[in-house]
């Protein structure tokens, strides 16, 4: 028996699809957010997606890239709760969710660059800062804890990030796009 035939341990299985998914989980957010209008409604579509990327994981062809198949679930998804949602049945009616996905895959080159040098203009962030960054992005934490966390008001929380997003910004804006091949 062909041992590239054999079918994969469940385990293996298991932690190859959340390598690819932990890799993916942040532009599948980004792209549901951009098809509804709540942060809580489109992490609850981002988590259905999972499973049902998990279902059909079996399905997953490796030798293409694991986000823009995810985002196709994610879509379907993000249908189905638009669907359920008939002061958002317009969006589905006059075309905009495909639009808006067809406009994005457009622009995923170019997104894509810029979140990468984004990425390096965190990495060049002094720690606090990052720190900042990464609390109120990631984690998602509320400006209140993070402000208690750092020992900072609300308002000073808000002013730092502030300036931390201009200085990404020109970061972002200043940096070369990495050549092909250069990691």
């Amino acid at each position: 028996m062909d041992p590239s035939s054999r079918p994969e341990d469940p385990a293996a299985a298991q932690q190859r699809f959340l390598s690819l998914f932990l890799r993916s989980e942040r532009e599948v957010f980004r792209y549901v957010s951009a098809l509804v209008p709540n942060v809580s409604d489109a992490e609850d579509i981002v988590q259905q997606t999972a499973v049902a990327l998990w279902e059909r994981f079996d399905a997953y062809d490796p030798a293409q890239p694991f986000t823009p198949w995810a985002c196709r679930f994610a879509l379907n998804k993000a249908r189905q709760w638009i669907e359920r949602h008939q002061r958002w049945r317009v969006l589905l009616d006059n075309g905009l969710a495909e639009e808006l996905a067809r406009r994005r895959e457009e622009l995923r080159p170019d997104i894509e660059s810029r979140l990468r040098r984004l990425e390096g203009c965190v990495g060049l962030l002094p720690d606090s800062q990052r720190n900042l960054v990464e609390g109120y992005y990631y984690r998602r934490e509320d400006i209140d804890g993070l402000a208690a966390r750092t020992g900072r008001t609300a308002a000073s929380t808000y002013k730092a990030l502030q300036r931390i997003r201009q200085t990404l910004q020109e970061c972002v804006e200043r940096t070369p796009e990495p050549e092909v091949g250069t990691p």
